[in-house]
């Protein structure tokens, strides 16, 4: 049996400046955004080719602190390329940064270790890891 990471709660104070950070700035596609009732809203976005979304929100999503989320992270296979849109879209991320020791050898120096960190409005921090190949399961 599989089971599939398809939804995380990303605590936010402000819905439609969280919405415009995720969908203009980070790319992220608007899947939907739901008004239940008095109070109850429902945004939900997803990365680029991911199979798990986000959802911010009130009403209907569990209390949380807004940026107590912390270490999200996703995945691409050119952390240049990635950290260059994200600076183009008018994201404060850091610079590339080399975490660690690659435990295969690749040709690129950046595979598997190369990063970037951000952080939404509210303080929610993201990683993003350059992997372009993974090894099989067995």
């Amino acid at each position: 049996m599989n089971w599939t990471l398809e939804v995380v709660i990303v605590p936010v104070s402000d819905i439609d400046r969280a919405k415009v950070f995720y969908s203009e700035q980070l790319g992220f596609v608007v899947d939907h955004d739901t008004r239940a009732g008095e109070g109850v809203r429902i945004v939900q976005l997803t990365p680029p080719g991911s199979g798990c979304s986000i959802v911010i929100g009130a009403g209907a999503v569990p209390k949380m602190e807004p940026g107590s989320v912390k270490g999200l992270q996703l995945v691409v296979p050119d952390i240049k390329r990635a950290h260059e849109e994200l600076v183009a879209r008018g994201v404060a991320v850091t610079e590339v940064q080399v975490l660690g020791e690659n435990p295969s050898p690749t040709p690129d120096p950046l595979d598997n270790v190369g990063f970037v960190f951000f952080e939404d409005p509210d303080g929610n921090s993201w990683a993003v890891q350059q992997i372009s190949s993974r090894a099989s399961s067995v």
